[in-house]
């Protein structure tokens, strides 16, 4: 097969992939400069949507909807926006080799691709009951959400198993999204998950005590403290129960098993400098091979607002590093620099009614303010959380924009704090004052 070379590759064709592109036509490139390699089969899109809008049972949101950069209120970039631009998608198309020394890439299909700087927008991979060999587990309609073609196989089985029983595998993100989505398709609704409360890398126990009292309100029944072991299926192999580990055993139609994410970085072993899981940066988010950069999900980066490296798995992040990956590149063809990343944390979610978002580091004491009854119309409550007399983040159910951007402020500035029941009384008083 022929070789092709590209000034410029993108490696992953996820959010990152697209927002990357956005900044390359914005600071300038020529025709046939730059190609994005994916091995999905459509365009770069905001992946958030898979577990919202795409699965609602009326207006479902579908493709070209939601192509990036629609989710940070930009131009939607469909395919021909990359035709105009003479950007080259190369789709459907998995890269099974790097080798960094030669600059080059190599397909499952035996296609070569060389380049000159190289972003590695891989992202992550789900982490699938069967890596553990769980007995059962490989049954059908036992489902993941990554992709768009997981969200497709999702849709299938809702239409499939019409009013059917549905478990979901985890109480994280996935978990409470599509614990909502599906019950808004008036399935029946099952959370297992092995931690004292739902969110638990994030949430406290007296904010996961709100949603999880919402989600009951609303039907979806909460198992905590355990884990699925096991799955029967019959005689098509279709999954009909889930053996938990505390002996009990659920009746499904659908499972669906969000238990976390692994970055895709063995591409590149021992080719690049690693550190806490992901591909270590600096903050322009190029590698320790010069030329090549890594961004969203598998960089490891300098978090300046706390002297510290971290990796974050987030779409905000995700926009925002391609972003600065992209100025970094074009800056120093010219000779000049840009400002180093300087991140401020931030997770958002939405489902059913509800809506919260949280900026900073979760870190220290906390104080929960404001209503956090399930039962109460409109709910409206915060958290934040102080170390050394200082908050350093702030979380908020039900916010308005400006209420959001208020918290968002408190945790950038990190103001200090001398007595936590007056920061519990004034609660989001305090941070308008900031």
């Amino acid at each position: 097969m022929a070789e092709k070379h590209f000034k410029y590759v993108i490696l992953g064709g996820g959010v990152a992939a697209g927002y990357a592109a956005r900044e390359f036509a914005k600071q300038g490139i020529n025709k046939g400069e730059l190609a994005i390699i994916s091995k999905e089969a459509v365009a770069p899109y905001e992946r958030p949507a898979l577990s919202k809008g795409y699965l609602f049972p009326q207006g479902a949101a579908r493709l070209p909807g939601f192509h990036t950069c629609v989710g940070s209120g930009g131009e939607r970039l469909l395919p021909e926006w990359y035709e105009e631009k003479g950007i080259e998608l190369i789709l459907s198309t998995e890269i099974v080799k790097a080798d960094l020394s030669s600059k080059s890439l190599t397909s499952a299909a035996g296609a070569t691709f060389t380049y000159d700087i190289l972003i590695i927008a891989t992202g992550s991979s789900v982490i699938k009951l069967t890596d553990f060999g769980v007995q059962g587990a490989d049954a059908n309609n036992i489902l993941y959400l990554r992709e768009i073609d997981d969200a497709d196989k999702l849709v299938a089985a809702i239409q499939a198993k019409k009013d059917g029983k549905a478990v979901i595998v985890g109480g994280g993100y996935i978990g409470l999204e599509l614990s909502a989505v599906l019950r808004l398709n008036n399935l029946d609704v099952t959370m297992v998950y092995p931690e004292p409360w739902c969110m638990p890398r994030l949430f406290t126990a007296g904010i996961a005590a709100f949603y999880e009292g919402y989600y009951a309100n609303k039907g979806v029944k909460i198992v905590k403290g355990t884990v699925a072991v096991g799955f029967d299926s019959d005689s098509n192999g279709d999954v009909t129960a889930v053996k938990l580990k505390d002996g009990r055993v659920l009746d499904a139609d659908i499972v669906v098993v969000g238990v976390g994410g692994r970055p895709l970085t063995s591409l590149f072993k021992g080719q690049l400098a690693e550190e806490k899981g992901g591909i270590k940066t600096d903050a322009f988010f190029q590698t320790s091979v010069p030329g090549v950069y890594a961004v969203g999900d598998v960089a490891t980066f300098p978090m300046k607002l706390y002297g510290d490296l971290r990796r974050v798995e987030h779409v905000d992040h995700s926009r925002k590093s391609a972003e600065q990956a992209v100025k970094a590149i074009k800056a120093s063809e010219e000779g000049k620099s840009v400002e180093e990343y300087d991140y401020l944390p931030y997770f958002y979610s939405r489902s059913f009614d509800l809506a919260w978002q949280f900026y900073g580091d979760n870190v220290g004491d906390t104080v929960l303010f404001g209503d956090s009854d399930p039962a109460s119309a409109k709910p409206k409550f915060g958290s934040y959380w102080i170390k050394d007399g200082k908050i350093f983040g702030a979380f908020l159910e039900g916010g308005s924009a400006d209420e959001n951007n208020a918290i968002a402020k408190v945790a950038r500035v990190q103001p200090a704090v001398s007595d936590l029941n007056v920061l519990t009384q004034e609660g989001l008083q305090f941070a308008a004052k900031i």
